[in-house]
């Protein structure tokens, strides 16, 4: 990486919320502390490939359409904070990628390529306006970088939610090696829960309990049984052994110097307690990995930016959303509403 790309990234990281104004159009916004239980079913189900659906959530209105690309293991759920505050400011869409939430399970395997494909099914068949701002929590930065990459004419900017760590072993090798061994522990527990899914042996909690599924203290006893309901699925435990194996094999990489994004405008958001559960050595490790990776990130446009957001955990949707609100806002501003 160039000085200059480094001494972008420092400036750029300056730029610390601890407290934002309100954005505009969304006074009187009543963000939800807890998910409303509207997510216990399904929004409009979406026909695309294979003969399946993918579960569309779409609210507001506006020229332009904002689409939410949640992380690993995570459905629309993820956006329940974020979803009303830019639906007063735009048309704005989540969806729960194929077999999570009430999608349907899509074919094998479930890498970078499937999801981009299906999101680009998705918006053809339920009929929205392009380009789209697209928005990526984690793994979803990946998947909307990739989607960005494959269909620049449909994407008119970026906004990626604290996007993980890459090329982790050129950082901290022996982390890297550790994590190897417990994605070979993980994959074999996977690999049991979908078994005893199968004989329908997950239907209890405690049974759930015994895969590292237990209630959303953020739901009530309604959406949590629709939750526990959904992972009790051998579809579920599919989809999440395909989507970490390849987690594995996309993050052990770094950023590749073709990724490209011209002129499209991009906000980095950068949480500031991500690691905080790991060692200090490890940690400095860890966030210098991270510094490099989103650096190369913000270097893929011209138009790229990094935030760095005060008090906040990997979830920054979560716990700041109005500081992702306002990220969208301003790539919404920098973007021309298309005439269609």
């Amino acid at each position: 990486m160039n000085q200059k790309l480094w001494e972008k990234s420092r400036i750029a990281v300056l730029t610390i919320f601890v407290g934002i104004a309100p954005l505009a159009g969304t006074a009187g916004v009543i963000v939800p502390q807890g998910i409303p239980d509207t997510y216990a079913k399904a929004a409009t189900l979406v026909a695309v490939a294979h003969g399946r659906q993918l579960n569309l959530r779409c609210t507001g209105n506006g020229p332009q359409t904002v689409m939410l690309e949640a992380g690993s293991h995570a459905d629309s759920m993820t956006w329940f904070k974020l979803q009303p505050l830019l639906s007063s400011v735009a048309k704005v869409c989540s969806y729960d990628r194929a077999g999570y939430g009430f999608s349907s399970e899509g074919p094998q395997p479930r890498n970078l390529d499937a999801d981009v494909s299906d999101l680009h099914d998705l918006i053809r068949a339920a009929e929205i306006k392009t380009p789209v701002v697209l928005v990526g929590h984690s793994l979803g930065s990946n998947i909307v970088r990739r989607y960005a990459e494959r269909y620049t004419a449909e994407v008119a900017g970026m906004v990626l939610i604290d996007p993980p760590e890459q090329d982790v072993a050129a950082f901290a090798p022996e982390w890297a090696k550790s994590d190897e061994e417990l994605n070979a522990q993980r994959f074999a527990l996977i690999r049991q829960c979908e078994a005893s899914a199968e004989k329908g042996e997950l239907a209890s909690l405690p049974a759930l309990k015994a895969c590292g599924v237990g209630s959303n203290p953020l739901a009530s006893t309604k959406l949590n049984a629709v939750i526990l309901a959904e992972k009790s699925k051998p579809a579920f435990w599919r989809t999440l052994l395909s989507e970490l194996q390849d987690n594995a094999v996309v993050f052990s990489k770094p950023v590749s110097l073709k990724e490209t994004h011209g002129s499209v405008p991009l906000i980095v958001l950068t949480a500031a307690n991500t690691y905080a559960g790991a060692p200090p050595s490890v940690r400095k490790a860890l966030e210098r990995a991270r510094e490099k990776t989103q650096a190369q990130i913000v270097a893929t446009s011209t138009h790229g930016e990094r935030w760095f957001v005060d008090n906040t955990s990997h979830d920054i949707q979560l716990d700041r959303p109005e500081v992702v609100a306002k990220a969208v806002a301003e790539v919404l501003q920098k973007t021309t509403a298309p005439d269609k």
